[in-house]
């Protein structure tokens, strides 16, 4: 039926104010089922911006995360490269002990080890992982040790066998923490643990007199000292790295449930909305429909 003059603007009034109403409630509706405030930054508002700013951060921290991770596996490499010439050296003592308290004049054996322990050590000195030697300071893509040229029997340190450089690693793992980490082979532990099997490997006299053997003991022994406080310093550079890939996590978590907040709905307090609008929506249903069936002759005796 057609609204007369007199309604018009009541009805026209009470039609808008429904239409706004139902569109709360389907834009509540499409909260409820995904979960989210809104589908896009747009509908943030104002919080858009610390949304976004939240987001970079977590992505950022993940960054340091992974730069931590991959640092800490590399650690843990070396730490167990470490560990096997901890043992080389050990096993080595032990028979140059035993040469020693023998006094034997047969030295063929003791040789044919020191040349073994001396190439497996080479070998572990030029650990690789993930395509770098871990070994050669910055020069990542070079094989630290060259033993081609090297056969000091000396007391005299030498480190003609080392092809890397003295940098040692680093990794950001915040935007104010720096972690240093790694050895490299020309470190002091290892040159001696490389002269002392040296001094037996190049010895070139038969049977190699007691003296020999005897600095190749003690030098050995300082090298096993030595060694292991690398590993020891490699495990507490490992705890670092671990911590701080802790660190970053839980600000991922704080950051992310943070962002979640801004971002992710109360369903039970949009539900709840949802029942008020749709109680104020009925009412304007009914009270339109009451507008447009008004009458003059209703009220005419």
């Amino acid at each position: 039926m057609v609204m007369r003059v007199a309604t018009f603007a009541l009805a026209d009034s009470m039609i808008a104010a429904s239409m706004r109403t139902q569109a709360k409630v389907s834009e509540r509706q499409i909260q409820t089922a995904s979960g989210a405030i809104s589908n896009d930054f747009g509908g943030l508002g104002a919080t858009s911006k610390k949304v976004i700013d939240l987001q970079v951060s977590v992505s950022q921290s993940k960054n340091y995360e992974d730069a931590a991770t991959s640092a800490d596996n590399r650690v843990e490499v070396m730490y167990s490269a470490t560990g096997s010439i901890v043992d080389l050296l050990s096993n080595y003592r032990s028979q140059l002990t035993a040469a020693v308290s023998a006094n034997s004049t047969d030295t063929t054996a003791l040789v044919s080890s020191a040349e073994e322990f001396m190439e497996e050590l080479a070998s572990l000195l030029n650990t690789q992982y993930g395509g770098r030697y871990l070994f050669a300071g910055s020069m990542t893509s070079t094989a630290p040790v060259d033993l081609e040229a090297y056969s000091n029997t000396t007391i005299t340190p030498d480190t003609t066998y080392y092809q890397g450089d003295d940098e040692i690693a680093s990794v950001k793992v915040s935007e104010s923490q720096t972690i240093s980490y790694g050895v490299t082979a020309d470190d002091p532990a290892f040159e001696k643990a490389l002269r002392a099997f040296s001094m037996i490997a190049n010895d070139i006299s038969s049977p190699i007199d007691s003296e020999t053997i005897t600095s190749a003991l003690d030098l050995a022994t300082e090298a096993l000292d030595e060694v292991t406080s690398v590993q020891t310093q490699l495990s507490l550079s490992a705890s670092q790295l671990e911590r701080a890939v802790s660190n970053q996590q839980n600000y991922q978590d704080y950051t992310s449930a943070l962002s979640s907040s801004l971002t992710d709905v109360d369903v039970a307090a949009v539900t709840a909305e949802i029942s008020t609008y749709q109680a104020q929506l009925e009412a304007s249903y009914a009270a339109v429909s009451k507008i447009l069936g008004l009458r003059l002759s209703d009220y005419l005796g």
